[in-house]
């Protein structure tokens, strides 16, 4: 198997995909997971994914094979696990260098990824950054009170032609794939919210979510106390039951925001569900109010309408679902520091505490 003169790998028989570390990531990669099925029917494709993640692609029809590595796994062991399986090319997702080198070792005969200085040597096919690559360019304290001091109008940094699902989009071109974007897609079996209904006894009502968690760091985490007034409002003007999200970080949190809600009218699954029962509970969802998180992406992969608050990040790079799809609503104050992608504030969170629950309640509710 040899790539053609214009560049364009020709169809393997068994391909690897690296695949990203972060669940987020994981979900905006799936658009060019599904272009890339349509280019290659009948190549067998394989994902190398962080365990914690494997669920993720369970039912996927784009993937055929799913390796994992946990983290204490060495470049060789990974490397020497994927030489079993006989691939006869791979793509690496992640721009590491980390992820070259564990398919040179693996010997697979055709390589990859994103040109990057220092990692073309453990590539056969380095492909150039695309022309709207921009990565996300950390403010510093001085920059931002330099910033606020000015007193100058925030002006949009990025577009949507950056967002970052683009990028894995042009990954998958070199094996002739469509770049042209389309709705990230997770499978959840009808199996699977029966299941999940009956676990947690979810009688057939208007079903709301909440994700107040963002592992990145506060810089993206609402105030508790603006969920839990949100959550309260919502649900005394429309009887939902509120399902609250997180993982084992988010317990103290989802609790505080259940304690301003009646008896029956929300269950708190942080901590409590598996990543395939996230799947399934995000699916129940009418609306998800989220931060901008791993959840968000899922919530919108799975066909539900999100709402999402974003403060240090820029949704024209990691916004949910298909990049300005107008299903979705992006609440965002008008700051000029921000976005600063930084994991928490020098200053005082304004680009979360202008979004307000008297703000959000209205749009919530119309939404319904």
């Amino acid at each position: 198997m040899n790539s053609s003169q214009q560049g364009v790998i020709q169809a393997p028989k068994r391909l690897l995909i690296r695949g990203v570390n972060w669940l987020g990531d994981a979900v905006m990669s799936t658009p060019a997971l599904l272009r890339l099925r349509q280019a290659l029917p009948n190549t067998h494709i394989a994902i190398l994914t962080h365990a914690k993640l494997a669920d993720l692609w369970k039912n996927h029809p784009a993937i055929n094979q799913v390796l994992t590595f946990n983290p204490g796994d060495t470049i060789f062991s990974v490397s020497r696990n994927l030489r079993r399986w006989h691939f006869d090319a791979a793509l690496a997702f992640p721009n590491s260098h980390r992820s070259a080198l564990e398919l040179w070792f693996a010997g697979i005969p055709i390589r990859a990824g994103l040109s990057k200085f220092g990692r073309n040597l453990f590539l056969t096919h380095p492909i150039p950054p695309p022309p709207f690559l921009r990565p996300m360019q950390k403010r510093t304290t001085r920059q931002i009170r330099a910033i606020i001091s000015s007193n100058i109008e925030p002006s949009p940094a990025y577009s949507i032609q950056n967002h970052h699902s683009l990028l894995y989009l042009h990954l998958v071109s070199i094996f002739g794939a469509d770049s042209r974007p389309i709705q990230p897609m997770l499978e959840v079996t009808p199996e699977e919210l029966d299941a999940f209904r009956s676990r947690f006894a979810i009688e057939n009502k208007l079903v709301l979510g909440i994700c107040p968690g963002a592992e990145y760091g506060p810089a993206k985490r609402w105030p508790p106390d603006y969920f839990k007034k949100t959550a309260g409002t919502v649900h005394r003007n429309s009887g939902c039951l509120w399902l609250i999200f997180g993982g084992a970080a988010d317990e103290e949190t989802a609790s505080y925001i259940a304690s301003g809600l009646p008896n029956g009218s929300c269950i708190n699954l942080a901590g409590k569900t598996s990543l395939r029962e996230l799947c399934a509970a995000l699916k129940l969802c009418r609306i998800v109010l989220t931060n901008d998180s791993g959840p968000m992406h899922v919530a919108a992969a799975v066909g539900t309408r999100v709402i999402a608050l974003f403060g240090s990040t820029s949704p024209e790079l990691t916004g949910p679902g298909l990049p300005g799809d107008s299903n979705h609503i992006i609440m965002r104050a008008n700051v000029s520091c921000s976005p600063c992608f930084r994991r928490s504030c020098p200053i005082d969170y304004r680009c979360l505490k202008n979004i307000t629950p008297e703000q959000l309640v209205p749009v919530i509710l119309k939404s319904l």
